[in-house]
């Protein structure tokens, strides 16, 4: 973890555009400014553990970071991804309880650090920023509900094809149509809920029908429809 000594500011960040903090007064961000801490973390590192009692929230400037909880045998489930734009933490600052979840880089990010009081006064102040919250609160909840559901209904080749897709969705391709994420077998398996030899498996079917292309960990989608209709969408 390396603290940054550049003045990365609200108002000029590019991310506040599609942030919950577009709905901030000119005096909220700068109450934000004066007291955030800015924070570059290298791939591997850990943000917070579960059972962590948070003093505050982040906002992701750059980078990727994976959420996950850990089984009772060790193995990690990937809950989600957090991207440019995104908070992390605020939940269990809201609720007042220990992290539910673990955070990890999955790529170098910028990190804010911003103190849980400033969480408390905006939701309390600023009638929109509240709003856009809890629409981002119910979009997680919802998430999660159609997760359980997937894991009880699909089989695991339904559930990889739609992983897939929802990754293309979420990250979108770079100029050679390759994925802006890059995860290990391992962590593929840890989102599906299955074997990391089923996901080798699996993708070597994808592959060889012509559904994606694999190089290492990069993943270059084919035929988005094939999958698709795999999944069931």
């Amino acid at each position: 973890m390396q603290e940054n000594f550049f003045d990365l500011s609200c108002d000029s960040c590019t991310n506040r555009t599609h942030s919950i903090f577009r709905h901030l007064a000119e005096g909220e961000l700068h109450e934000i400014m004066l007291n955030k801490i800015t924070e570059t973390h290298k791939r591997g590192s850990i943000i917070y553990r579960e059972g962590t009692r948070m003093k505050g929230f982040c906002c992701v400037q750059s980078g990727i970071i994976k959420i996950y909880q850990t089984g009772f045998d060790g193995k990690e489930q990937i809950i989600r991804f957090a991207k440019p734009g995104d908070i992390i933490g605020y939940r269990s600052v809201i609720s007042n309880e220990p992290a539910c979840t673990t955070t990890e880089v999955i790529k170098e990010c910028v990190l804010c650090h911003i103190p849980a009081k400033i969480l408390f006064n905006l939701v309390k102040n600023n009638g929109d920023f509240a709003l856009e919250l809890m629409k981002l609160t119910c979009k997680e909840l919802g998430e999660a509900n159609s997760y359980i559901t997937d894991i009880a209904q699909k089989t695991v080749k339904e559930r990889l094809a739609e992983i897939l897709i929802h990754l293309d969705d979420e990250f979108s391709e770079d100029s050679q149509g390759i994925l802006n994420i890059s995860l290990t077998r391992e962590e593929l398996s840890n989102i599906v809920g299955t074997a990391t030899e089923s996901i080798i498996r699996l993708l070597s079917e994808f592959k060889s029908r012509g559904y994606i292309e694999l190089n290492g960990r990069k993943i270059k989608i084919l035929d988005k429809p094939g999958l698709k209709h795999i999944a069931n969408i």
